[in-house]
């Protein structure tokens, strides 16, 4: 930290910050928030996040990695990036992975970690199912890093664990006929030996996603505040949102400060998982409980629509032959110059799914 006196915000300007940090003007050639990577959840939908910025998914690898889920990352990126995600000592290895079904197993912190990832280096030297791997995985690890499978009949290694040594494993992750296939990356790098560049990557997460505290970015990387404590960085500036106290990198304050208004002109289609939604100070994005539980659905949740610096709705897209139907529900009434902006949004949409057409339902 630094001797930089606290400073005080509105919730409002936060989110023009954001705004503007996310590119959301499509101005920008360049992509920042990649740093953070874009989730793919459902299959898919990152590109149209990326279509949101202006941007396309070309170029991009498709990997497991914040918390064991998809996204897309720059390919020249992926050998930092599994240095700065591999745990920081054995406890926090074992708080991204402990769950009821290998509370002991997840004891072993470090070592469960190394030894999938190095299993998934001898299963997958060619494109292979996912089932197919996690039969080969599970039976090269602990048994105590797996559990009985009923269903199944059969032991299968952790869900959690398996997902977040992917990447560890230089392995990408794609889909053929609806379902995943694993398959080795084309520029493998060794398992990490110690971390790296977790700060850089806490720091990324203060500039896109901040003001934030240390618990909220210690949930986005699925793990504890006290495991990130030793290195969360330097050349930070408490913030007072509202009253509440975040961080934010000194570098940024003149932008939180000084950001334009963001005008409904700016009207965007988030797909769920998109890096927006990201924060984990959802309150913050969307004040109203009851729209939180209808935004962030556990299964098959809505994407959202943003106008100006607001969530003011959600969305969903239906494939109809060579078209794609938007619908669109407003928490309130939504004024005609967002409607006319969602017209264009839906045909961005289209186009990133592969349709020639889309069709706007306004309810």
């Amino acid at each position: 930290m630094n001797g930089t006196a606290r400073i005080d915000v509105s919730r409002e300007q936060v989110l023009r910050y954001r705004v503007a940090a996310h590119g959301f003007d499509r101005a920008s050639p360049t992509l920042g928030v990649l740093v953070l990577g874009v989730q793919d959840t459902p299959h898919g939908s990152a590109p149209v996040a990326l279509a949101a910025r202006g941007a396309s998914s070309g170029a991009l690898e498709r990997v497991w990695s914040f918390r064991g889920a998809p996204h897309l990352h720059r390919r020249t990126e992926l050998a930092a990036l599994a240095a700065a995600l591999w745990p920081l000592d054995d406890a926090d290895a074992t708080a991204r992975i402990s769950t009821s079904v290998i509370k002991e197993g997840a004891k072993l912190g470090l070592a469960a970690f190394r030894v999938t990832a190095e299993a998934f280096r001898r299963t997958v030297v060619e494109p292979l199912g996912k089932g197919e791997v996690s039969t080969a995985v599970s039976t090269a690890v602990p048994e105590s890093l797996t559990y009985w499978c009923t269903p199944c009949g059969a032991r299968h290694i952790s869900g959690l664990l398996f997902q977040q040594a992917g990447l560890f494993g230089s392995v990408r992750v794609g889909t053929e006929r609806g379902k995943t296939v694993l398959s080795p990356l084309a520029s493998p790098f060794p398992v990490p030996e110690t971390a790296s560049g977790t700060q850089d990557l806490i720091r990324a997460y203060l500039r896109f996603l901040g003001p934030a505290t240390r618990a909220e970015v210690a949930a986005f990387l699925g793990t504890r505040p006290t495991a990130i404590r030793p290195v969360w960085p330097e050349g930070l500036v408490e913030v007072s949102v509202d009253g509440a106290s975040a961080w934010l990198p000194e570098s940024e304050v003149d932008a939180l400060r000084g950001v334009p208004r963001a005008g409904v002109g700016t009207v965007r289609l988030l797909p769920p998982g998109d890096p927006f939604l990201q924060a984990r100070d959802r309150s913050l994005l969307l004040p109203e409980k009851d729209r939180q539980k209808e935004l962030w659905r556990a299964i098959g949740g809505p994407g959202a629509v943003l106008a100006g610096s607001e969530i003011v709705g959600t969305w969903r897209a239906r494939a109809s032959g060579r078209r794609v139907e938007v619908t669109v529900t407003g928490f309130d009434a939504l004024s005609a110059s967002v409607r006319r902006a969602l017209e264009t949004e839906a045909q961005t949409v289209a186009e990133v799914r592969g349709a020639k057409e889309a069709l706007l339902r306004i309810e």
